[in-house]
């Protein structure tokens, strides 16, 4: 009986196949970006998915000055940051975010739709945001992949 096998594969760090990806974020909405690009850091397009480990690839976004957000949400959505202290409520605005660097509003966004432990804070150190189209990390040599083709 032994030419079945029903044990399920698990993927552990030894085990698991980590690619370099560069997500374009020309012309891209925000939160449908971030939602595709959150899913490959945390690797669910993979087959061998394990929500335990971190077998997600590692993304770098190029163009994050260049993202959409529909409507006037630049400047009507608001982000709030408390302190600790009295009178220390502090709101701001995506575009407030862009200009001190598009990494920032990256990272708010994709923070929000990752887990909320450890797993989840080490996912957010595997995605590289850049403004411009140029990179530090071709000795990785990363592929160019089309976010629109996933689901």
């Amino acid at each position: 009986m032994d030419t079945l096998s029903f044990k399920t594969i698990s993927a552990n760090k030894a085990t698991v196949n980590k690619e370099w990806v560069i997500v374009d974020a020309e012309g891209q909405t925000l939160g449908r970006l971030c939602a595709k690009v959150a899913k490959l850091l945390r690797g669910k397009y993979k087959p061998n998915f394990t929500p335990h480990v971190d077998c997600g690839d590692n993304v770098i976004i190029i163009n994050a000055d260049k993202v959409v957000l529909t409507g006037n949400k630049w400047n009507d959505r608001i982000y709030l940051r408390y302190t600790g202290y009295p009178g220390g409520q502090i709101e701001y605005t995506p575009a407030d975010l862009l200009k001190k660097g598009g990494d920032r509003l990256f990272r708010k966004v994709v923070k929000g739709m990752l887990p909320k432990n450890r797993l989840g804070a080490k996912l957010l150190n595997n995605m590289y945001v850049y403004e411009g189209t140029e990179h530090k990390h071709e000795a990785q040599q990363p592929k160019l992949i089309d976010i629109n083709s996933y689901k």
